[in-house]
């Protein structure tokens, strides 16, 4: 490697920030400004609500398959702008009620409410929320986000009243005529004045003018037009809107001097990108609970280094407002525990939240902002009963966020905070599928069997928190019911998600969190009878948490039925992970392959299939065509459904695999997904033949492990060392081998 040389590469680093702040365009003329508007009005005429939605939009969308149909994702979400840090999982309906709240606003012209994120605590409603602000720092980046702010430039007298222009002579001075003043160099200019609301360029254009530009000339449309949803609505906040209080007296007093030449205003107007940034609070502002408003007024020309101003500016008292909504306008604010404030201090917003403004010393403030917040659900149903909330209800978007409902989805938290977190002992498999399991189990509520139909009822009244559980992640049934049945039952999983919505005990608002849960693993992991992090360090961690119910809610809760039995849970779970490690196990063992029993399955259903139509069916052993071999029939329905008649079985098969066809046009027909639980019985049955080749394997490996291979035969030894090596490509160290041997020889072997 060469020697590096300090000076090329600071040269290096000069070169690439001064590209940068040229491809960004970062100062422009009014006419520059201009320019770029009419070419791309509906970039730049938008408000923060339009801005927001369409930083949803610019990261894509995906769709999610469920169990009873599909959902939208947006990738925003996923944070793909820091690699997935911070990213949020799940939570796919509040998405959609926030992107549908956004649409409404676009299409209303105007922000109208404040969007209120509510749910229990670690739900993940702070996290969605700041994904959202980091999210609209990335995209502002982009030219698909670029957003413009203005200043007022103030040159040296010597600018202002000579011919002097953009070239310069031997002094450094520029030459010829100028049309703006907004490029020249910090040496030229005596003042500069921000804007202090940072607001769009074009409020500079006079109202009735700027109309007829968006209206007459761009051809745009203005609110409650009757429009194909096509076309761009122009919102409020441009089409009607006018220049912040202090930039409207500079505006005029320049007016006045320039005797009304609007052109001449303009010269001073410098166009600056405006990049929106949660650590310099541009754009996007987080106010966490707090005793004062969020606003304030202080005066600048008090301020000696403005002294420079003209002498019709320095005359008036200029005021620039201050605080976290300033600081937030043209993007969003987030009211962290917004309910945890004093209802005073948010009385203000009433007004704030359906007309954009906030009252500041005789002085209304006018902003574009998007209000959003959080509240934990307790505080939300105090706030309910209290008088001011009728004022309030109007002005709230409430979206709901309970716990997330689908272990599978939850175990992705438990995998990203592992993967960024240093727990220095080896995580076992299906450690994080434990915690989330058990997590999920204490949020499910006894179903409400009477609201569905009279063929469901009996169904949903008996289904087990473990089946809930597996309905809800993968669609899976009890069994024993009818396809027709299935379909029904799958299609009702909204519907049974749903339950308790509008009322205070809504499925999904108690039970464990993910905040509490990573705490459990931290805990587990720290645990010094274990070598590992693993799933009975989790179980063991979790029975010592329920036996305090004094710590967390959800371990208050009166029992209901087999639901709200945290104690409980634990050891389903644990029979749970028995069956995991049987078939992990069993699967090492190499005796029969998972590929074999599907082999087996699919050539079961081709039998059925030729039983049901009359026909033969080719033999690849006999080259032949044979009627199906019905002792083949019985002996695997023998196995998947000892209890049930053979001819119905037979139909309720060949009923399923057809309703599947026509829920999924063109695609293969999945049997092994359609009929995971028949061929998990078609697989327990031949083992339980083999349990006492099972149980002497094992005991062999477990005599390995615990380096006594000495005592093995040598064709006992290579067996056994197969079985380890297998576990181990399964992520297993040995000693994690052991422990799972050894647990498995102890509940389900002996």
């Amino acid at each position: 490697m060469s020697e590096l040389n300090p000076s090329t590469l600071l040269l290096t680093l000069q070169s690439r920030a001064a590209e940068e702040f040229r491809v960004h365009r970062r100062l422009l003329t009014f006419g520059e400004y201009f320019d770029l508007f009419v070419k791309h009005p509906e970039r730049y005429a938008r408000s923060a609500a339009h801005y927001l939605r369409d930083c949803l939009d610019a990261f894509g969308v995906e769709t999610c398959q469920e169990p009873w149909g599909t959902s939208r994702r947006f990738k925003l979400f996923d944070a793909p702008w820091d690699n997935g840090r911070g990213r949020v999982v799940g939570q796919e309906r509040a998405q959609e009620d926030l992107y549908r709240a956004l649409t409404a606003f676009v299409r209303e012209g105007r922000i109208q409410r404040l969007l209120l994120l509510h749910g229990p605590n670690g739900s993940a409603k702070s996290s969605l929320l700041g994904c959202l602000l980091r999210a609209l720092e990335a995209y502002s980046h982009t030219d698909e986000g670029a957003l413009y702010a203005f200043n007022w430039i103030f040159p040296a007298e010597k600018i202002s009243r000579g011919s002097i222009g953009f070239g310069e002579d031997a002094r450094g001075v520029p030459q010829g005529p100028l049309d703006s003043f907004a490029l020249l160099d910090d040496a030229h200019i005596d003042a500069r004045i921000a804007d202090d609301l940072r607001d769009n360029p074009i409020l500079l254009i006079p109202r009735a003018e700027r109309q007829r530009l968006l209206l007459d000339d761009l051809g745009l449309h203005k609110p409650g037009d009757a429009w194909d949803g096509q076309g761009f609505v122009v919102p409020d906040v441009i089409l009607e809107g006018e220049l912040s209080h202090m930039s409207r007296q500079i505006y005029e007093a320049l007016l006045t001097a320039y005797n009304g030449d609007h052109a001449r205003v303009l010269r001073h107007v410098q166009v600056e990108r405006l990049f929106i940034s949660r650590r310099y609070r541009r754009g996007a502002v987080t106010v966490e609970p707090q005793l004062r408003v969020d606003a304030a007024l202080r005066q600048i020309t008090a301020d000696r280094s403005l002294q420079a101003l003209p002498a019709s500016l320095q005359n008036q008292a200029l005021f620039e407002p201050s605080g976290d909504l300033v600081d937030a306008n043209r993007g969003a604010i987030e009211f962290n525990d917004w309910l945890k404030r004093p209802p005073e201090l948010n009385k203000y917003l009433l007004a704030t939240s359906e007309k954009g403004t906030v009252a500041l010393d005789g002085v209304i403030v006018y902003l574009d902002l998007v209000l959003l917040g959080s509240s934990n659900d307790l505080y939300l149903d105090a706030f309910k009963q209290s008088p001011d909330y009728p004022s309030f209800k109007a002005r709230l978007e409430l979206i709901r966020m309970p716990y997330l409902l689908n272990h599978h989805t939850e175990q992705q938290i438990y995998d990203d905070h592992l993967r960024r977190t240093d727990v220095r002992k080896p995580v076992l498999p299906h450690t994080t599928w434990a915690a989330s399991l058990w997590a999920v189990l204490t949020r499910l509520t006894r179903p409400r069997a009477e609201h569905y139909p009279s063929a469901l009822r009996e169904i949903i009244a008996a289904l087990t928190p473990l089946q809930k559980a597996d309905l809800y992640a993968s669609g899976a049934v009890p069994d024993g019911i009818s396809p027709e049945q299935t379909r029904e039952l799958r299609a009702a999983i909204p519907d049974l998600m749903e339950e308790g919505e509008g009322g205070s005990d809504y499925e999904g608002r108690y039970g464990a969190s993910a905040r509490e849960m990573k705490l459990v693993l931290l805990n587990a992991a720290e645990r010094s009878d274990y070598p590992h992090l693993s799933p009975l360090a989790v179980l063991d961690e979790l029975r010592r948490l329920v036996k305090d119910p004094s710590v967390h809610r959800f371990l208050q809760l009166e029992p209901d039925g087999p639901y709200r039995r945290p104690a409980d849970f634990i050891e389903a779970v644990s029979e749970r992970y028995i069956d995991r490690i049987d078939r992990e196990v069993r699967a090492a063992m190499g005796l029969v392959d998972d590929d074999q029993y599907a082999a087996l399955f699919k050539r079961y259903i081709a039998h059925v299939r030729h039983w049901l139509s009359g026909e033969k069916l080719y033999n690849e052993t006999t080259g032949a065509a044979e009627p199906p071999d019905e002792r083949f029939m019985q002996d695997v329905e023998r196995r998947i459904a000892p209890h049930q008649a053979a001819n119905d079985l037979r139909n309720d098969i060949i009923t399923t695999v057809a309703a599947w066809s026509i829920e999924h046009p063109g695609q293969e027909v999945d049997l092994l997904a359609i009929f995971a639980s028949r061929l998990d019985a078609l697989k327990h049955s031949y083992f339980q033949e083999r349990l006492d080749q099972l149980r002497r394997i094992t005991q062999h490996l477990l005599l390995l492990l615990n380096d006594q291979a000495s005592a093995l035969a040598k064709q006992d030894r290579d067996q056994a060392q197969r079985t380890l090596d297998a576990l181990q490509r399964r992520g297993y160290t040995q000693d994690g081998a052991r422990e799972i041997v050894a647990f498995l020889l102890k509940n389900r072997y002996t």
